[in-house]
């Protein structure tokens, strides 16, 4: 699964993974080591023109039929269930995003005293990286929303859980988020992934911290016991 993420590059960096309008370029966003889900964030779906479009949402779907914000976990959607889902399925269909991140975390049970050991999981060089996602726009309520398709966790991750997020390769990003892609068709893409080539090391517990939204800062990423 993807309980909480990390995006710490600067928007010129992410702009350069997306094929996004001159208008965006000047955006200015802070780096953020410690997303939790509700949180607003940002993601890509596609634009006019060719383009692709940035938009803001809250981590956790909101479906555009809901008359209130779900209270059971929306944040993650299990690929081989979301596009049969109903609170997925219209999303599935037509709404398929690009949510940007450099690295996420996952938690495994510590043998000393039962505590949440966290993990920093990452591409090499920390090369920043799309999670494939659903996107909705509820008018009732008026929220933007989105959420993480997961799959059947794989080498290496399978070492710290049976789920993993899915990571898109860039070559699958236009043909994921146009709507005309078929449900069928935008399956067959979520297997262009590069969940293989994760990495990861411990780091503090401190991330496990939801005090007023939770720790954010650069020490959140950095190894527990740096070589």
């Amino acid at each position: 699964m993807c309980g909480r993420f990390t995006c710490c590059h600067t928007w010129r960096e992410i702009h350069e993974m997306y094929r996004l309008t001159d208008s965006e370029a000047g955006r200015n966003t802070e780096a953020r080591y410690n997303i939790a889900p509700t949180r607003d964030v940002l993601f890509v779906t596609a634009g006019d023109g060719g383009f692709q479009k940035v938009r803001e949402g809250r981590w956790w779907l909101v479906p555009g039929w809901a008359k209130e914000i779900p209270k059971f976990a929306m944040f993650n959607a299990r690929s081989e269930e979301a596009a049969d889902k109903p609170a997925f399925r219209d999303s599935f269909r037509g709404k398929r995003c690009l949510i940007p991140a450099d690295g996420f975390y996952e938690w495994t049970k510590s043998e000393e005293d039962a505590g949440k050991d966290p993990w920093f999981i990452h591409l090499p060089d920390r090369r920043p990286f799309s999670f494939a996602g659903l996107w909705a726009y509820n008018p009732t309520l008026d929220i933007t929303s989105c959420t993480i398709l997961t799959a059947a966790a794989r080498d290496p991750m399978r070492q710290l859980h049976t789920r993993q997020p899915i990571i898109l390769d860039p070559a699958a990003y236009d043909a994921w988020i146009d709507p005309a892609t078929s449900v069928a068709d935008a399956k067959g893409l979520l297997q262009q992934d590069l969940d293989g080539d994760l990495q990861f090391y411990r780091v503090g517990r401190e991330v496990n911290s939801t005090n007023k939204g939770g720790a954010d800062h650069p020490g959140l990423i950095g190894p527990l016991n740096p070589l």
